[in-house]
Order: C-alpha cells, then sequence, then structure tokens
C-alpha cells in the first residue's frame, strides 16, 4: 500500500437508483450522474491523499467524478459513468496505485440501526428542515441507519431503494460515520431496512481491529 494511506472503503454500484441519484446531483459539487449509470465510492485516510487518487482514476479511465470531500480525518471519492468497465478501470487504477487489493479495504458494520414506527408531526418537521432528499409525512415510519466506514452507507441506500417503496430523505457517504434516512409505511421500511443491513454484512475486507 502507498506509505500512510489506509483503504477504509471502496465500493461498487451497479446501477444508481433514481432518489440516490437525485441526492447526489443536490449535493454535489462535480458532474452529474444520471439514474442506472454504475458508481464507486471510495474513502481513505489521510484525507488529502484522495487527491492523489481521483488524479489516478481520471487519467486511466474515462469517469467523472461527481463528489470530492476532504474532511479532517478522510477523504471520500465518488466517481461513475454508463460503462461499468469504465468505472472498475478507474478504481483498479487506484487500487494498484495503492498497492492493494478491494479485499483489502475495510469492512464495514452497522453502528445503529433504528426503526420509529408513526413519526410525530414535530419530529417529521425539524427532520424535513435538514434534509437535502425528499419530505418525511408525518405518520409515516422511518428507518435510521449508521454506518463506518461512512462511504459505504452510499451502497446501503442504492441497495434499499432497489428493494422497497421508499422514500430516501437523506443520506450523508462521509465524515466519522455514515447515515442514511429513509421513510415510507411500515412494511415497505421494514423491507428497505433488512435491505440496506443485508447490503453492509455482504461486504467483506479487513476488520478494524
Amino acid at each position: 500500500m502507498a506509505e500512510g494511506v489506509s483503504l477504509r472503503a471502496y465500493v461498487f454500484l451497479d446501477s444508481l437508483q433514481p432518489q440516490l441519484t437525485s441526492h447526489i446531483c443536490t449535493t454535489c459539487k462535480g458532474y452529474f450522474p444520471v439514474p442506472h449509470m454504475a458508481s464507486l465510492f471510495l474513502e481513505v485516510a489521510p484525507g488529502m491523499q484522495i487527491h492523489r487518487l481521483i488524479d489516478r482514476a481520471l487519467k486511466a479511465a474515462d469517469v467523472q467524478p461527481a463528489t470530492l470531500v476532504v474532511e479532517r480525518a478522510y477523504g471520500m471519492l465518488e466517481i461513475h459513468h454508463q460503462d461499468k468497465g469504465q468505472v472498475l478501470a478507474g478504481g483498479q487504477a487506484i487500487l494498484d496505485y495503492l498497492g492493494v487489493t478491494a479485499e483489502e479495504r475495510q469492512k464495514p458494520h452497522v453502528v445503529s440501526n433504528t426503526v420509529i414506527r408513526s413519526v410525530e408531526p414535530y419530529h417529521a418537521m425539524i427532520l424535513d428542515k435538514i434534509r437535502f432528499g425528499s419530505m418525511i409525512n408525518p405518520g409515516e415510519s422511518l428507518f435510521i441507519m449508521e454506518t463506518e466506514p461512512a462511504a459505504y452507507v452510499a451502497f446501503a441506500a442504492n441497495e434499499a431503494e432497489k428493494a422497497a417503496d421508499v422514500t430516501l430523505v437523506d443520506v450523508t457517504p462521509f465524515g466519522a460515520y455514515g447515515r442514511l434516512y429513509l421513510a415510507g409505511s411500515e412494511s415497505e421500511i421494514d423491507s428497505a431496512a433488512e435491505a440496506a443491513t443485508k447490503a453492509i454484512e455482504s461486504l467483506t475486507g479487513k476488520s478494524k481491529r
């Protein structure tokens, strides 16, 4: 591995779902994806090293970056393209530079996993004030997930949207923890929560410990 660089998260999304795509477009400062593009989310420490990695990906493949975040401890990058092969090639260029395989990423785990039934009106109101996705209505059920590392929560959001008819309220795939908020009927939220949890549990990697 490149000296001093830790691969915290590396996850390929085969088909960006419409709501997650829209959320990325709302919050990103780079190039907008469209639904069903392939996407790769990657997170490293220390954060500033993400600039070397985006350079490698862009020189190796015809991909576009939507998000590049450098925060206190970690750096996060998203790249996308209609051609899955281009996205995988960009990711491989990063792995080659780091001298690792995808299996040497940090294995994610769920920090918290909560379902709240029949959200109260004031709770819905305050969530609607701080979200970047769609609104939650009073009386709907709410699913909240936190993951570590953060970038993996994008995969959880994408798989939940595939599995259930839910509303993406917000998702934050960077920082100390990734956070996901989904709303919907009780049965659909249960299906989404199951899909999101299974998505995180399906990912391999090295234990943080």
